[in-house]
């Protein structure tokens, strides 16, 4: 079990460094990655399942604890990037599919990545964990609302069909991991120290299906929506943390929400474009995926350093 843990910290500590070989070995070899697309679902269930087994009361308490911060942060995360994501969809005048695969990434609640990065950080862990879990928990009827309101210009969007998809993915997982938790408490205690090196290899082999399905569409827009991705990310972080700034939170709570707003559930973003969409809605998700956990290791290192 030693072995599987230390296994388990060391993926999650090189979690962006696997993304990108993923990604890249899928560009060239896409065949050996494109049958897990029918499995893409699954695999994020998987995920989320593993999130809701690390949720605890604590967690919740913390919400309570302070209020006041973790709505600026989920009223942040589903404002400031869906927005931007409408904004840069127009502004670039995407085709379709990309412009709602864009606004697909905004539209998602946070992910788990952004506690990791929040606490390498130095930031208040405890009010990252209380924005992800509750923006999650909202993510059944926010999400879709807000797609529909921001991509059916250019795509047909269905409410209900996206609403269950994400119950299904989203909802129903994290629902069963508390649950689980809360009745194998010891037995989950012990499994809990594994569960990163389980969502490292279900979010990278995701990332590799839709790079892997998405080559040809990558080759022609890849570019253009990868400096759409850098903006976008890089504008919800800085949005973000200047945001709690202005409402005068304390600095460990303006990191929390910077990295918060800026990094995204991509692959709810990347399961919804795939089962409601043209694949090709799936490549900003992918690219989302890779780029974030980037710019979050560079935000980790000049918050080190100016500390």
């Amino acid at each position: 079990m030693s072995g599987l843990v230390k296994a388990s910290r060391f993926a999650g500590n090189t979690f962006a460094f696997w993304v990108l070989l993923i990604g890249v070995i899928a560009f060239f070899f896409p065949s050996g990655f494109t049958w897990i697309g029918p499995y893409i679902t699954i695999l994020l269930g998987i995920i989320m399942f593993g999130m809701g087994m690390t949720l605890t009361v604590q967690d919740f308490k913390a919400v309570a604890r302070q209020p006041k911060s973790v709505f600026i942060g989920v009223a942040a995360q589903y404002t400031i990037m869906p927005l931007l994501a409408f904004g840069l969809a127009t502004l670039f005048q995407l085709p379709p599919e990309l412009a709602v695969g864009v606004i697909l990434v905004g539209c998602c609640p946070g992910g788990t990545a952004s506690n990791v990065i929040t606490y390498l950080a130095k930031g208040n862990t405890a009010l990252s964990v209380a924005i992800t879990s509750v923006s999650t928990l909202l993510a059944p009827i926010l999400t879709p609302a807000l797609i529909f309101v921001f991509a059916s210009q250019w795509l047909d969007v269905s409410f209900f069909g996206m609403f269950m998809s994400v119950v299904q993915v989203v909802l129903i997982p994290v629902v069963l991991g508390i649950g689980v938790r809360s009745l194998l408490k010891e037995k989950v205690e012990k499994a809990i120290p594994v569960m990163p090196l389980v969502s490292v290899i279900a979010i990278v082999a995701i990332i590799g299906s839709i790079v892997g399905g998405s080559k040809e569409q990558i080759v022609t827009s890849g570019l253009l929506i990868f400096s759409i991705v850098v903006i976008h990310n890089g504008l919800g972080l800085l949005i973000g943390f200047t945001l709690a700034k202005a409402l005068k939170l304390d600095l460990a709570s303006q990191k929390a929400i910077a990295v918060e707003v800026g990094m995204q559930n991509s692959g709810l973003g990347a399961t919804l474009a795939a089962a409601h969409f043209n694949p090709v809605a799936a490549v900003p998700s992918a690219i989302f995926s890779i780029w974030h956990n980037v710019s979050g290791t560079l935000v980790v290192t000049f918050w080190s350093r100016k500390n």
